[in-house]
């Protein structure tokens, strides 16, 4: 069986952190190991992490990216399995990722969308559908493949090992799964599951002004992926590998 790593990059979210560890706690199939990235909090995260039985990192660098780059350098799994602090998986989460990535080459991940909570009806719709399903249909017509979900995907640690040297590690204002996804190479693939959900916190969400502070990380995340590969030569060379990969697998005729 594959050994599972769930990193949780935190920054001054200790009560809902508590609330994550403790769905993590209630799996059906527990984590191997989970890694709370401590981003420089001035609140009780590492206490609340270190009472969650959860093993507590300090990343001082500002940013989810390099909180959650650390945190995957950390980890000690097969699978890395990735939630933000106001994630909270279902008790089958862990076992839908196992059971979906086991029988895998190795080199996909998962990801699924969120249930979003609080605030009112209407942000929680705009969420949902503008932001995180504007993601899905033009991010993933734009790689070629659906885009990993921060608040909710698995990879295998091969993927982040061979990738881990692109991804940025410095700019605070970014999109760190865009950035992620764009960095996948062509023989790594993206399951799209619309059924593995999460629930996740609308507070992003709560004015159009932070709505579109969220969506304004979008052009340095973009412009800094575009500088070191353009869009259309990526998804050329995503294509041409899946081709190869298709003539290979069929069957041979005398």
């Amino acid at each position: 069986m594959a050994t599972i790593s769930v990193v949780i990059p935190v920054f001054n979210d200790a009560p809902m952190l508590r609330v994550c560890l403790a769905a993590l706690a209630a799996q059906s199939r527990p984590a191997d190991e989970i890694i709370v990235v401590d981003n420089d909090s001035t609140d009780d995260t590492t206490e609340v992490g270190l009472a969650g039985g959860a093993r507590v990192i300090t990343e001082q660098v500002s940013g989810i990216f390099p909180a959650a780059a650390a945190g995957y350098d950390a980890a000690r799994g097969d699978i890395i399995a990735r939630l933000d602090a106001d994630s909270v998986p279902p008790r089958d989460w862990l076992e839908r990722i196992e059971a979906a990535l086991v029988d895998t080459d190795g080199l996909a991940c998962i990801t699924g969308p969120g249930d979003f909570y609080g605030s009112n009806r209407f942000v929680r719709w705009v969420a949902r559908t503008i932001y995180i399903g504007g993601m899905f249909v033009f991010v993933g017509a734009m790689l070629g493949h659906p885009p990993l979900f921060g608040s909710n995907f698995a990879m295998p640690s091969r993927v982040w090992q061979r990738v881990r040297g692109r991804v940025n590690r410095s700019l605070p204002h970014i999109h760190d799964d865009l950035d992620l996804s764009y960095h996948l190479e062509p023989d790594m693939s993206v399951i799209y599951d619309p059924t593995l959900r999460v629930a996740v916190s609308a507070r992003p969400f709560d004015s159009w002004s932070a709505l579109a502070r969220r969506l304004s990380w979008v052009t340095p995340t973009l412009s800094k992926d575009f500088s070191q590969q353009r869009p259309l030569p990526r998804l050329r060379a995503r294509r041409a590998w899946a081709r190869q990969h298709e003539a290979d697998e069929r069957p041979r005729t005398g």
